[in-house]
């Protein structure tokens, strides 16, 4: 918003006796909000002084006193500015208060069908409730009112699906395989406890889609990954988000594996149904500044440059056709664009653009968000989208790094024996050992230390494979040692 577009705003406000509501009004810049203040107080006097007319920025303009104006805030989040003095004199303020999430719950349970909708919803209010309070504090966990209102839909969902299931138990499936992927693993002990204890000899099965599952394996063997359970798991728990939120974080470290299980639903998808092609645009929101990917108004020219996100968003939503479409926003998160994304991440799902331009974002579109953390993200933009957590603490990512790599070798089978049993014997045993014991110079991950032998040993072997087992075995060790310890400081005591 421009200093001009806000004199515009505040002359059509004060002529028509229109209210007008400025969202998230603290987000605006500091010199924006002193201009916004010297507005208002403008308005105000004239009000209190039964003025007919007013001065705005320079022109006389009929003052309406029934017109008003509200303003949204959220204080102390990340991208927001604190209100002058000035400005807060100005305003009543009013607090909303906490929900009441039981009331809430009940009511939404007896819309879905639910005839034990009061004790289920206690049931859970009461698990949302030990979840936040004895959970580690990861930055992704968000147990509010929209998480509450997305598990109870998926409930409905079950309700509808399977009427003659016992009802507490499609609550307990609902919660547990919709909290699961982004539940990391030293917290699932404290998880299914909980969920355990409130919903005592209750474990149903997974719902499960066995043609999707079938198709993620072909994919994977296309693709030349692993087909491990832990990885086709996850890529069945984001198509499984996809049905219920039209955003979803895949989030996890560098080599988790994001990348790879994107692409491998989206082949799954297209195996499944080639009549109906999924397409994926991909880009990084951090290679541009905010105002190239949303778009801004030319101070000099007053010319409307579109920006490259908003143009790929028309693009794909003007399309005649209503194939699946994926918006790949693969970068970190901060509070400077992402918080522009907030209307197109509600329900309201529009992009409104500087331009006063609002492009929807359609039933067969969806945005996908690959990032490693949320450092950077503020509440209301967790609350609003389907968390997908990769984690890398299993070590399943370089194991299938190896298990890959050993398929597309072309070594004769004694070799290939001989490596296999030089990766279990060493690898696994070497990476705890340095975990615990060294402090790399800049941190890396497992799986990054396994490429670099892999990469290592496809070098080394190509000469070497008419060598016996011991010349491969030694040339192995020789590649582990420079590729694990690779990232080591000279000052390590080890």
């Amino acid at each position: 918003m421009d200093y001009k577009g806000l004199g515009n705003i505040f002359k059509g406000v004060a002529s028509s006796g229109a209210w007008v509501c400025f969202d998230e009004f603290n987000r605006l810049i500091p010199e924006v909000l002193s201009v916004c203040t010297v507005q208002f107080k403008s308005v105000c006097d004239g009000i209190a002084a039964d003025s007919k007319q007013i001065r705005v920025e320079g022109d006389e303009i009929r003052l309406d006193p029934t017109c008003g104006a509200f303003i949204t805030m959220n204080p102390g989040y990340l991208g927001r500015s604190e209100l002058p003095e000035g400005l807060k004199a100005l305003f009543r303020p009013m607090t909303v208060m906490v929900p009441d999430l039981t009331l809430i719950c009940e009511n939404m349970l007896m819309a879905e069908g639910f005839v034990t909708a009061k004790e289920l919803a206690s049931k859970f209010y009461c698990l949302y409730s030990l979840l936040k309070a004895l959970l580690s504090a990861q930055l992704h966990y968000d147990w509010g009112l929209r998480a509450i209102k997305s598990v109870l839909v998926v409930a409905g969902g079950f309700k509808r699906a399977e009427p003659d299931l016992p009802e507490d138990a499609l609550l307990m499936r609902a919660l547990r395989d919709f909290n699961t992927p982004k539940i990391v693993r030293e917290d699932e002990v404290v998880f299914f406890g909980l969920l355990g204890d409130l919903f005592p000899n209750i474990d149903p099965p997974r719902k499960r889609d066995e043609e999707l599952e079938g198709y993620v394996i072909q994919a994977c063997e296309n693709l030349g990954n692993d087909p491990d359970e832990n990885f086709c798991l996850k890529v069945v728990q984001t198509e499984e988000l996809l049905n219920i939120r039209h955003c979803v974080f895949i989030m996890g470290p560098a080599g988790a594996g994001k990348s790879q299980c994107w692409r491998t639903l989206k082949m799954a998808r297209d195996l499944r149904s080639p009549e109906m092609p999924t397409k994926v645009v991909d880009l990084n929101p951090k290679s541009v500044k905010t105002e190239e990917l949303y778009g801004y108004i030319s101070l000099a020219t007053r010319e409307w440059k579109d920006g490259l996100l908003s143009n790929i968003m028309r693009s794909l939503s003007s399309a005649r056709d209503e194939k699946p479409k994926w918006i790949m926003l693969d970068g970190d998160l901060d509070a400077n664009w992402i918080e522009s994304m907030n209307s197109v991440m509600d329900d309201n799902r529009i992009l409104t653009l500087a331009s006063n331009e609002r492009i929807p974002l359609l039933n067969h579109m969806r945005m996908i968000f690959e990032i490693r953390d949320l450092k950077h993200a503020s509440p209301a933009t967790v609350s609003r989208a389907g968390i997908l957590y990769i984690s890398t603490d299993d070590g399943t990512q370089w194991r299938s790094l190896i298990k890959s790599w050993l398929k597309l070798q072309s070594f004769e089978e004694d070799i290939l024996l001989t490596l296999k049993a030089c990766f279990d014997k060493y690898i696994d045993e070497a990476l705890v050992w340095l975990s615990i014991n060294s402090s790399p110079i800049v941190p890396i991950e497992d799986v990054n230390r396994v490429n670099i032998l892999l990469w290592m040993l496809a070098g080394v072997l190509d000469k070497s494979k008419g060598d016996s087992s011991t010349a491969v075995e030694a040339a192995f060790v020789y590649c582990a040692v420079w590729a694990l310890g690779s990232p080591l400081s000279g000052k390590s005591p080890y």
